[in-house]
């Protein structure tokens, strides 16, 4: 056998064994390079963090030192006896034995200061112009340049602030033999600014990596000090003062919160980076070391990865087979059996014994061949059945035949005679749409009818409550025409009470002008002692007047509204009958209204009465119609049942006939069904392994 026979790549038990054996595979490959790369993040992190501990406390080393350099540089600042000797050297009015004396002051202070700090390698003391220039024992010499009149500008610049300059691999002024870090600090004298000098205070770079001494990252790890602009200030080698960082970092990743950062330098390798900006100095305290100094620990992980991917993929070869074995291969006999079933021997059994699935299934197959088996042989005494029964039925259908056409005969009279009565129902249902018709047009105007008598009784109506309105109206016209004469009597009595009112008025005034003539008359008898009431008599005399004036308008205007109420009173007597009759004439009117209106309503109630014997007259015409109707229909449909019953007849005749070729066609497919189960095998039953 073939190895492709033995193992079907596309069977059922193949398949699973390469689905087991790759979930088990891929699964350890994921574990294990998850567990690798996590513990890379885990052991960069926690370096990280320690490291960033050990970078923070060597920061602040470096803060402390360069603090203390401060301190010096702001006590020489404030130093009194330094800044007089400072004046004293600058003055030229000073003898040269003051000057030689403060010169030795300023040395021996400054040599004292370095002698006190093995970390330095010198002191000194330069004016603007460089024509004093003080410098401890040991100090490397001055030489100026481009370089150092920019450095001094700068410390210049800050105003008195001290400034650090970075690291240089021969001094400040570029004559020592080892690199520095410089101080400086311009000495301010405002009152003599030419004793102003700078202070430089040169710290050795060894005196850094002492105080960087117990800071180690890594196996190969390395600490600088680096400017904003990645220049190294400090460095274990000194050979790398004053060159670019080999990582080159931006600005933008110094931004973030975290201490620490990922970065790769020249070479491409990638280093973990520490950080810590200098409080006192504008510098950066960083460490970096390879990420592989690290990790190195968790590549162990990557063996041991595939170690358990070795033993799983063991594992899932056992598995596979085992798979293949009890579950790929029995499926793989079962479906040869079912071929065998396919080509028709249902002799086949299988021999699965055990109880799992695939026994059930053997079994279940067992049982289904051999009910197929029973199937087959009960099928075959059918066929048998089947083809005596196809000839009697062959003979059945012959009579039938026969009969159905006298059938069909005697049903195609009927038919014609449904026809006629069929015709003479559709002239009945004609007459009685056209009765319909006529009927509609009744209803129609009894409708108009009925509308215009409700528009009659509705205006009558309308009309009536205009004539009771109109009565109430000239009821309270009449009732305002009595007020109106009442009122006028009541202002005639008015009037002649205002008349008696202005007799004595009338009177009284005649009396007093009657006595201011005699008072005036005596007045002039008196002569001038008169003359005061004289005056008094004179305003009587005109209030007098001017009374007798006013009584004579008013009973002018008394004149005049007597005149005009008698003239009303009499128009009022004249209009007062006319109202009345105008009266009598509207309560007339409204009588002639509500007659109207009862006589409006009788009519439409006997109009209505009329309108519904219509509409029953219409519904029994509609009952005649669909009476005539029906019988029409039930005759066409009677005709149409009896066209159909012939139809069926001629249809049966026809099915007969056929039946009589089906039963022959019957008997050959029981002859041609008996050839095809002859070729099943039933009786001995044959087990395949």
């Amino acid at each position: 056998m073939k190895f492709g026979q033995a193992v079907q790549f596309r069977s059922v038990g193949m398949k699973l064994f390469v689905m087991v054996f790759g979930v088990i595979v891929v699964l350890s490959a994921i574990l294990g390079l998850s567990s690798y790369v996590k513990s890379k993040e885990i052991i960069r992190a926690e370096v990280g963090t320690a490291a960033s501990q050990a970078i923070e406390q060597a920061a602040d080393k470096l803060d402390f030192l360069f603090s203390g350099y401060e301190s010096i540089s702001r006590q020489m600042a404030v130093d009194q006896i330094l800044k007089e000797d400072l004046e004293t050297v600058t003055r030229p009015d000073v003898d040269i034995v003051r000057k030689t004396e403060a010169e030795t002051r300023i040395k021996n202070k400054l040599n004292a200061m370095k002698g006190s700090d093995e970390r330095l390698i010198g002191i000194r003391l330069v004016n603007k112009d460089f024509s004093n220039n003080y410098a401890t024992s040991g100090a490397s010499g001055t030489q100026r340049n481009d370089g150092v009149k920019s450095r001094l500008d700068t410390i210049a610049q800050a105003s008195g602030k001290p400034v650090w300059i970075p690291g240089l691999r021969k001094g400040f002024f570029g004559t020592a033999n080892e690199p520095t870090v410089t101080m400086g600090r311009v000495l301010k004298n405002l009152n003599h600014p030419e004793a102003e000098f700078t202070l430089l205070i040169e710290i050795k770079s060894a005196a850094l990596t002492e105080t960087l001494a117990n800071l180690k990252l890594g196996d190969s790890g390395q600490i600088n000090v680096l400017t904003p602009d990645n220049t190294i200030v400090h460095a274990a080698r000194p050979e790398l003062i004053e060159t670019p960082s080999a990582l080159g970092l931006t600005e933008t990743q110094f931004s973030g919160t975290p201490t620490s950062l990922a970065a790769t330098d020249e070479q491409g390798i990638r280093q973990l980076v520490v950080y810590k900006p200098l409080r006192t100095a504008p510098w950066r305290l960083i460490g970096y070391a390879p990420e592989s100094d690290f990790l190195s620990a968790a590549d162990k992980l990557v063996h041991v990865t595939v170690i358990v991917m070795g033993v799983a993929i063991a594992v899932a070869l056992g598995i596979g087979y085992y798979l293949f074995r009890n579950v790929g291969k029995p499926l793989q006999k079962l479906s040869r059996l079912m071929e065998e079933g396919e080509r028709g021997n249902l002799k086949v059994r299988a021999s699965f014994k055990g109880r799992d699935e695939i026994g059930r299934l053997g079994q279940s197959f067992n049982k289904m061949m051999e009910q197929i088996a029973g199937l087959v042989d009960g099928i075959q005494r059918s066929t048998q059945e089947l083809w005596q029964t196809a000839d009697t039925l062959a003979q059945a259908s012959r009579e039938t035949a026969t009969t159905a056409g006298e059938i069909a005969a005697a049903t195609e009279e009927i038919a014609q005679g449904s026809s006629s009565l069929a015709e003479e129902a559709e002239k009945g249902n004609a007459l009685t749409d056209e009765i319909s018709t006529r009927m509609d047009r009744v209803i129609h105007l009894t409708k108009a009818m009925d509308t215009s008598a409700g528009r009659i009784v509705e205006v009558s109506e309308q009309g009536q409550r205009h004539m009771e309105r109109l009565v109430e109206k000239t009821e309270d016209v009449s009732r305002m025409t009595g007020m109106i004469e009442e009122n006028s009597g009541q202002l005639s009595q008015s009037t002649l009470s205002i008349r008696s009112i202005l007799q004595p008025m009338i009177e009284m005034t005649r009396r007093t002008n009657i006595l201011s003539l005699n008072a005036t008359i005596e007045a002039s008898r008196a002569g001038a002692a008169g003359k005061g009431f004289a005056v008094i008599a004179e305003e009587i005399r005109k209030l007098s007047a001017q009374s007798n004036d006013s009584i004579r308008n008013v009973s002018a205007m008394t004149e005049e509204i007597q005149a005009a109420i008698e003239n009303t009173v009499n128009v009022l007597q004249e209009i007062t009958p006319k109202f009345r009759e105008q009266l009598e004439s509207v309560t007339s009117a409204s009588s002639i209204f509500r007659s109207v209106g009862r006589e409006m309503d009788g009519f439409a109630g006997e109009l209505q009465s009329a309108s519904a014997s219509v509409s029953e007259l219409m519904s029994a015409q509609l009952a005649l119609r669909d009476f005539v109707s029906n019988v029409g229909s039930v005759v066409q449909q009677s005709g149409a049942s009896t066209e159909e019953v012939a139809s069926m007849a001629s249809g049966q005749y026809r099915v007969s006939e056929d039946l009589v070729g089906l039963s022959r066609r019957l008997k050959e497919l029981s002859e041609s069904l008996k050839q095809s189960l002859s070729v099943f095998e039933l009786h001995t039953a044959e087990q395949v392994d």
